[in-house]
């Protein structure tokens, strides 16, 4: 296939990615399993893809009802936690929560007993804050009370999370302790999305992931804004800090979509959306100064923080 048809190619599949999936959509509570969130599913399926997904700052699952149908529209599963909302979160507490969440998926039929996902088919999704959770929950790095070194939690007491096949961070942002120290030990593939001018942005750390996590991708989506993606009023906007954007979150969703389709479910149709040398429709090409880093880079970055 010539570049010319590949292009044309990815771009059909991104927009009709960024419309509602085949299936209908059954929404159900965590609660049933001791976990306060929600989780959206296919009506009906058997060995599915399923995801955990986590919630920026002061964001409740609520904001993301429409990306978490989405998903399931598309055949994933998607398990959001409502936890650590306050104005302090715990990013270790969150991971460990993403963790139960990923249990909870794999580990029980779900719907009326039609509905289940394979345990190699799991992956960690989230916003902002939320991202940098998910890299934390893929690393084995679970919240606990008696954490007190990071370097050494992956030891922590907590539920047998299931080996995630990848990790998506949507516009992470920065947490302490610091999501770099996690990602540089993951050999699981990632995708990062950032937003044009983080490159200069205090709050967030999609560069400084990506620049050191081997195999993850970076994609800079075009016009983002970093706190788009949750949808209808946030208590931020309030004080004056950015709100939902629609097209952000059309963008993110077919991008987020077409890429856990092929690293979770396999489907071959959907390769380029995790092919890092792939551009695809509303990203913008990342500068060779931004680009992932060397390994050496690597090391220097780490003894940096």
């Amino acid at each position: 296939m010539s570049y010319g048809h590949r292009v044309a190619r990815t771009k059909k599949l991104f927009a009709a990615l960024t419309r509602r999936g085949p299936h209908r959509v059954l929404r159900g509570d965590l609660a049933f399993a001791g976990l306060p969130g929600v989780v959206f599913t296919p009506e009906s399926g058997m060995n599915l893809a399923g995801v955990a997904f986590g919630h920026h700052w002061l964001t409740g699952v609520e904001r993301y009802s429409a990306t978490l149908e989405h998903l399931a529209s598309w055949g994933i599963v998607a398990a959001a936690p409502d936890t650590q909302r306050g104005l302090a979160p715990s990013v270790l507490d969150f991971a460990f929560d993403l963790g139960t969440a990923l249990d909870i998926v794999a580990g029980v039929r779900l719907g009326p007993g039609e509905i289940s996902v394979h345990p190699t088919k799991l992956g960690l999704v989230g916003h902002g804050f939320g991202g940098s959770a998910a890299v934390f929950a893929a690393a084995g790095m679970r919240g606990h009370p008696n954490v007190t070194n990071v370097t050494n939690a992956t030891n922590v007491a907590g539920p047998a999370v299931p080996a995630p096949k990848a990790v998506a961070a949507i516009f992470p942002t920065v947490t302490t302790p610091p999501a770099e120290q996690p990602a540089a030990t993951l050999r699981i593939p990632g995708v990062v999305f950032s937003a044009p001018g983080d490159s200069v942005t205090l709050n967030s750390n999609a560069l400084g992931l990506s620049r050191v996590w081997d195999g993850a991708v970076l994609r800079t989506v075009s016009k983002a804004k970093a706190a788009g993606l949750s949808e209808g009023r946030r208590l931020t906007t309030i004080v004056g800090m950015p709100g939902p954007d629609r097209k952000t979150q059309k963008a993110v969703r077919g991008l987020l979509t077409g890429y856990l389709l092929y690293v979770l479910t396999g489907d071959k149709t959907y390769r380029e959306f995790a092919d890092p040398d792939a551009q695809l429709p509303r990203t913008d090409e990342v500068p060779s100064a931004l680009a992932p880093a060397t390994p050496e880079d690597k090391v220097v970055a780490l003894l940096k923080r």
